[in-house]
């Protein structure tokens, strides 16, 4: 780590200033402070990052019109008071109890007057702190050209199955038993279909969601399988990062099937929301109208309103999922083939811990 020393008035050397460390060095630090606004923060952050804001959204927008308007020397008076309280508030409300040896990294968007303020602050209680050179900018570039790269270096195993097949149960069972395991809905919040939003969950952004993505895939080891569930570009209004969905499509495929009663008790178990609130899911339906025409959709709703759910999801997926799933598998998955085929028998958490299992042996 870069660590300048400082200087007095007089020009003595004095204690160093806070150390310039890269990204590469992130796991070095005990607590990632992002002191961007909250808006900032929102859009995407540094994973496991905490938001101490030194000027939040309004103070932002209160110096950015004052320098405009009148001048920036008013503009830095009216800044340094607001970024002052706020770094004694954060210090005050959530730092007091950190030991001396805490070492804590902060950055903004560049790495520039933000975050040094704080950072030399830190610094001066006695704190070795770091500040990241290049700040959230830098962050950013990195990420961007990590996601080129990192896909290619894997070796993808894709789970393909139609709909209410268990796929992602089966992701779940495998990174139980210790597998290397992509979880891109989970990531997404989003089930990757029309009815795939999940209640009181809205999805990240797209730097977020790619942010969430690059954090697995840097702990991933290329000596072991990476698992993900087949997906298309896009996951709800989120679009898997080109070289990751090429590394997907090309993959070797684990195929996994189950009776349509099977099929049927796993989407209740998953899409219980709407089995509790008819009203959203013939909202939902009526997305599908330009598709199928409005016959089919009063059809669907009045299966809804009836509560005659096994009927409903039944017909669902045989008129619109399992077609659109089979068009989309075959399209972009040519070694779909040539799949491991597992055959789920019923839904407990034992079956798919032995298909996971199966899985692994043959990876193995």
């Amino acid at each position: 780590m870069h660590q300048p020393a400082a200087r007095d008035d007089a020009g003595h050397r004095t204690a160093t200033g806070p150390a310039s460390v890269t990204v590469a060095q992130l796991a070095e630090f005990d607590e990632i402070i992002d002191v961007r606004s909250e808006g900032e923060f929102a859009e995407d952050h540094i994973p496991g990052a905490i938001n101490c804001p030194v000027l939040d959204d309004a103070e932002r927008v209160r110096v950015g019109t004052i320098y405009k308007q009148v001048s920036s020397f008013e503009a830095k008076k009216i800044g340094a008071a607001l970024v002052s309280r706020n770094i004694a508030r954060h210090i005050e409300d959530r730092f007091l109890d950190r030991p001396r040896s805490w070492r804590p990294l902060v950055y903004c968007w560049r790495g520039g007057t933000r975050s040094g303020a704080f950072a030399q602050v830190l610094q001066q209680i006695g704190w070795r702190v770091g500040r990241l050179e290049g700040g959230y900018k830098a962050y950013r570039r990195e990420v961007i050209a990590d996601l080129q790269t990192l896909p290619a270096r894997l070796r993808w195993r894709a789970v393909c199955g139609l709909t209410g097949c268990g796929k992602s149960r089966l992701l779940a069972a495998l990174a139980g038993l210790g597998a290397q395991v992509l979880d891109l809905e989970g990531l997404a919040a989003h089930r990757g279909s029309v009815l795939g939003t999940l209640p009181d969950a809205p999805q990240p952004t797209q730097k977020m969601f790619e942010t969430l993505i690059w954090n697995v895939l840097r702990g991933f080891s290329p000596a072991r399988p990476a698992y993900v569930e087949a997906e298309s570009r896009k996951i709800g209004d989120l679009r898997v990062p080109e070289s990751l969905i090429a590394c997907m499509w090309q993959s070797e495929c684990v195929r996994l099937e189950a009776g349509v009663g099977v099929r049927i008790a796993l989407l209740k178990q998953e899409y219980t929301h709407f089995l509790d609130d008819p009203q959203a899911l013939m909202a939902r339906l009526e997305i599908l109208a330009g598709l199928y025409g409005h016959a089919v959709i009063h059809r669907w709703k009045m299966l809804a309103r009836a509560g005659r759910w096994d009927e409903l999801v039944e017909d669902l997926l045989g008129t619109h999922y399992d077609p659109a799933y089979t068009r989309s598998t075959l399209k972009h998955y040519p070694r779909y083939a040539q799949a491991l085929v597992l055959k789920l028998e019923h839904t407990g958490d034992d079956a798919f811990a032995a298909l996971a299992r199966r899985c692994l042996g043959r990876d193995g």
